[in-house]
């Protein structure tokens, strides 16, 4: 059994837009920093990161642009507009009205106890 979590559906990008948040970051950095943010439980893998990136650089969240990586490569970097911050602190407050939610609902009642 392994002690990572799978994600939820409509996660990746919200899981995407924070990582981006802490500065810009090329798609395996991307990777990397949600695993260095989920204390290595959330593993995203490169078939579904690339889809989101795109996704979210069509609606405006993102921007991409080419620089070059530590190891001297050529890389397309993304960083978060201002609509991607603004879409963040939305996604974020709405998940944990939801994780409290799910919190409450599965918390021993009075009469398990």
């Amino acid at each position: 059994m392994t002690d990572q979590a799978q994600l939820l559906p409509g996660t990746l990008d919200l899981l995407i837009l924070r990582a981006v948040s802490l500065g810009p970051l090329h798609g395996y950095g991307i990777l990397l920093r949600i695993g260095q943010i989920s204390g290595n439980a959330l593993l995203i893998e490169q078939g579904a990161l690339y889809p989101g990136l795109f996704r979210l650089v069509r609606q405006g969240l993102l921007k991409a642009s080419w620089g070059t990586s530590e190891n001297n490569r050529r890389a397309k970097f993304y960083e978060l507009t201002t609509a991607g911050r603004k879409r963040l602190l939305q996604e974020t407050e709405s998940w944990n009205r939801l994780a409290g939610a799910i919190a409450t609902a599965l918390a021993p009642q009075p009469e398990e106890v």
